[in-house]
């Protein structure tokens, strides 16, 4: 299964989601999961940001590597699933495959979670405990997205996966 994460500049809040999902991939022992990510408004090649790379860092999670790329034909094509941080994300990710399965990452919280408006706030120019509450809200969405997929993540097809 390839899951596609989608924000505006593919440097905060989308690769964070990427890096999270593999580790959750990885908890389950979903080996055949990838996991990419991508920006709606993204330009080429740019890293995470700093805040977003300390934060991952200090949860085991690496993002020294990221290079940010912009959402394309090609991505949505890959992914079996696209999440998108905000509706806007998942909206543009739609256009671009109608058919596509798309979803905004909140949908996927808890019921009883007061946070499912808006999607992900973007923690961009934020301090270090602004992307730790991103970090932490993108961990109990993604438990759910998981939840959600159960047995049909264990499946999967090599591809465009960063």
């Amino acid at each position: 299964m390839n899951l596609l994460f989608v924000c505006t500049g593919n440097i905060c809040r989308s690769p964070l989601a990427e890096v999270i999902a593999r580790a959750e991939a990885d908890a389950r022992g979903w080996a055949e999961v990838s996991c990419a990510s991508a920006g709606t408004f993204a330009f080429s090649g740019r890293p995470a940001s700093g805040p977003g790379v300390a934060v991952a860092a200090a949860h085991g999670l690496d993002l020294a590597g990221h290079a940010s790329r912009e959402l394309s034909p090609e991505l949505v094509e890959w992914a079996d699933v696209i999440i998108g941080m905000e509706a806007s994300h998942a909206g543009a990710a739609a256009r671009l495959a109608p058919d596509a399965a798309v979803h905004v990452m909140t949908d996927f919280l808890p019921a009883d979670d007061g946070r499912h408006e808006g999607g992900v706030p973007d923690p961009y120019g934020g301090d270090i405990e602004t992307y730790e509450a991103t970090r932490e809200l993108l961990m109990r969405a993604m438990r759910g997205l998981f939840d959600a997929l159960g047995e049909e993540g264990r499946g999967g097809r090599e591809g465009a996966g960063s």
